[in-house]
């Protein structure tokens, strides 16, 4: 691309940013969360209130659940246990994701259909 096309697309965006800007100050619900805002942000001053006693004082079991980056790790829920057998060897494989190395190779030589046609039970 070259500079000046460069130039002229940045410069598109740069007016529809400042369109979509403009629609956004004229929206009353904007307005009225602002105003909540800056009305909020005054009463903590007031009483001297960081926001976390705020939602402390809201929700007290807030600071049980923790923080998201807790959470989504801790439940996390475990992949099912797939297991399929090879009708030709007779080989068993339990797996829990698509990257185990045997059921690679049985996709790579029999195909993927083939192989989850192999499929004998699913577990928790």
């Amino acid at each position: 691309m070259s500079l000046l096309n460069e130039y002229i697309q940045k410069e598109q965006q740069l007016k529809q940013l400042q369109e979509d800007l403009q629609r956004l100050e004229s929206d009353q619900r904007l307005k009225g969360e602002l105003e909540f805002k800056a009305k909020l942000e005054a009463l903590m001053n007031e009483f001297g209130k960081r926001p976390a006693d705020v939602i402390a004082l809201l929700d007290p079991n807030a600071e049980q659940r923790g923080s998201k980056g807790t959470a989504v790790a801790s439940t996390r829920r475990k992949r099912r246990l797939k297991i399929y057998k090879n009708p030709h060897t007779g080989e068993v494989i339990e797996t829990r994701g698509g990257n185990h190395k045997g059921l690679r190779s049985w996709k790579d030589e029999h195909g993927d259909e083939a192989v989850e046609s192999w499929l004998e039970r699913m577990e928790d």
